[in-house]
């Protein structure tokens, strides 16, 4: 076999038990599952995620994702909370403590000191005879059949389960809490899916000047609006409202169609009843518009008063696509 062949071999081979060990999670959203949601969404405290070597890791994933997801979590190493990292536990706080095997010294050292505390105890396990499954108050399953290592040691399969299992729990609370799209930005002002959420179009447009021309501007005046302004198209405006736009593209068009362009005058070649956006609008909306009209600039107005022009380059020079 060649290499190439070998290598997407052992790929498809990874993915297909990777799936399967995923599909298998569909028999543990079971009463233990529905009583951990609503533990959880009833708490007035904190969601405190542990667990020790590769479990950790995807505990760590977990408590960020019920964070950006509206569920407040902290992430506690179980081999730290033996060692003082267990004042972090607060009376209301529920724990969710993640092991493939349940039987890890740390976690048989702090199980008890949990209990002890009165807190509820939450165990994602793949063994479900183990000393952790035995001793939780709820028990997600999240045993596969093998990893997904040829070995069959490597966590793969197992952590793939463990990471579904945590975003399972996270989506539920989310419905539960209908949270929306509003409050995902809240929680993510920054970077380019922030920006989506968050930007607004009064936010870009008050950086450019603002080109206007009555409709009664000679083609001179209309020229040298569009290229002071540095915009591509200026707003042509009757008795203080916008009635029009002439873009760059459309000199062209009018080059091309007249030979002595000195006798017109903007409302001869301006685009009557232009796509336009309110101030307030998202960034990203004003992105569509342009992108179903095929256009590159949009007027921009306060209720019916034109303040301005957002242009395509604004919002992906901030990353917004």
């Amino acid at each position: 076999m060649k290499i190439s062949e070998k290598i997407r071999t052992i790929a498809l081979e990874t993915i297909a038990t990777e799936s399967k060990a995923v599909s298998s999670l569909k028999n543990s959203v079971n009463q233990d599952f529905i009583d951990t949601v609503q533990i959880i969404y009833q708490s007035p405290g904190r969601v405190v995620i542990t667990g020790i070597g590769k479990s950790a890791h995807i505990a760590s994933k977990i408590v960020a994702t019920f964070n950006s997801t509206g569920t407040p979590a902290i992430f506690m190493h179980a081999a730290d909370a033996i060692h003082g990292d267990l004042g972090i536990i607060r009376e209301e706080d529920v724990v969710i403590a993640i092991s493939k095997s349940g039987e890890t010294p740390e976690i048989k050292v702090l199980v008890p000191l949990i209990k002890a505390r009165g807190n509820r105890l939450i165990a994602i396990v793949g063994n479900m005879q183990s000393y952790l499954a035995n001793q939780a108050d709820k028990v997600l399953n999240t045993t596969v059949e093998k990893e997904a290592c040829p070995n069959n040691l490597a966590p793969t399969s197992s952590t793939t389960a463990q990471i579904v299992m945590g975003d399972a729990l996270a989506v539920s609370l989310l419905e539960l809490h209908g949270f929306s799209v509003g409050d995902f930005a809240k929680l993510h002002p920054g970077g380019t899916l922030g920006k989506r959420l968050y930007m607004r179009v009064s936010d870009l447009y008050t950086q450019n000047m603002v080109p206007q021309v009555t409709v009664d501007e000679p083609m001179e005046k209309v020229i040298l609006e569009i290229s002071s302004k540095r915009l591509g198209a200026t707003a042509v405006m009757k008795n203080q409202k916008l009635v029009g736009v002439i873009t760059d593209g459309d000199l062209r068009r009018m080059l091309e169609k007249h030979d002595d362009f000195k006798k017109l005058k903007a409302s001869d070649i301006m685009t009557i009843q232009p796509k336009t956006i309110q101030k307030n609008r998202l960034a990203v909306e004003a992105l569509g518009i342009m992108k179903d009209n095929n256009i590159t600039q949009l007027p921009v107005l306060d209720g019916e008063k034109y303040v301005g022009v957002v242009h395509l380059h604004d919002i992906l020079k901030e990353g917004i696509l």
